[in-house]
């Protein structure tokens, strides 16, 4: 194979693929047309595989690669050592108000987002904020209907990667988020924050009005139309409107009569599950609530509450 290599001053022509200097060599080599090839985009040098071009590009740079020596992954020396915190679990970055611990520190800048309530991203359709670049792109989305995320199963589209990810476990049955305390197993990595707060107690979230605090988010924002009167869920047949989305759905059940839940022992029906388990207790006789000051026990908390 003849290399042809263009320097400054001189044309040089080998059997051999001769390499010139990195700013002034254009180098031009035949290939075969089943063979594919990777081409540095500096100094125009080809190599058979990636990883190899990977390699030889940081002589441009002048950046020396670090292998880890737990999976082989090469890095540079900055996240060289962020990437090794995947594999020794360390996080030496922690929140100061929640002590969460974080193995990066970017991570740890937008989880205090969370405390400060900062929202510097915008969209230019409605103006909603965010606190994360990302949550803005799959926002926007809503605006354009963009699908761009397939499932090869079902050919269910979504908007985003990651809703694809966390989709796509319900055909695999996958948990790979699983509780340090108690073991029990999620597939989306929310779920198990969520979760973990039933271990921890924490509650980060906290209402601006009455100061009530919340471990969840959402169940903030539920709360909050309390104070604000909001019912944004409405129903179709009479038009009655709600606060949560939940309560709309058991007061569907009025209409369609719908009984879901079944008495195990005298198979009577409800439309709700805390009918049902209120109904339970005249087979068990269990009796939960009491009152603290005459002792006397109920089984329903509305007779309890009456009683008071």
């Amino acid at each position: 194979m003849e290399a042809f290599i263009k320097t400054n001053e001189t044309y040089l022509v080998n059997d051999l693929c001769v390499k010139a200097s990195c700013s002034d060599a254009i180098l031009l080599i035949p290939t075969p047309v089943d063979e594919k090839r990777f081409i540095c985009d500096i100094c125009e040098e080809e190599f058979l595989e990636k990883s190899h071009l990977n390699k030889h590009f940081h002589c441009h740079t002048k950046q020396k690669l670090y292998s880890c020596n737990i999976c082989s992954k090469e890095f540079s020396p900055k996240n060289i050592t962020v990437h090794f915190r995947t594999h020794t679990k360390e996080k030496p970055y922690s929140c100061d108000v929640c002590h969460k611990e974080f193995s990066k520190k970017g991570s740890l800048n937008i989880h205090y987002r969370a405390h400060t309530n900062e929202k510097p991203f915008s969209c230019d359709v409605c103006h909603k904020e965010f606190s994360q670049k990302g949550h803005l792109n799959g926002h926007y989305r809503t605006h354009t209907k963009e699908k761009p995320h397939s499932c090869d199963v079902c050919h269910k589209e979504f908007s985003q990667n990651s809703n694809l990810n966390e989709h796509y476990r319900t055909h695999t049955n996958e948990k790979p988020y699983s509780c340090d305390v108690c073991h029990k197993a999620f597939s989306r990595r929310d779920n198990l924050n969520r979760h973990f707060r039933a271990h921890t107690r924490e509650k980060p979230y906290s209402c601006d009005v009455c100061h009530k605090k919340f471990s969840q988010k959402v169940s903030l924002n539920v709360h909050y139309r309390a104070h604000t009167n909001e019912k944004p869920y409405s129903c179709d047949i009479c038009h009655k409107k709600y606060s949560r989305k939940r309560i709309l759905n058991l007061h569907y059940r009025t209409h369609t009569k719908e009984k879901p839940y079944s008495c195990d022992v005298c198979h009577k029906k409800y439309s709700r599950k805390s009918c049902l388990n209120e109904h339970y207790r005249t087979h068990t006789n269990e009796k939960p609530y009491s009152c603290d000051v005459c002792h006397k026990e109920f089984s329903r908390k509305h007779n309890f509450n009456r009683h008071c």
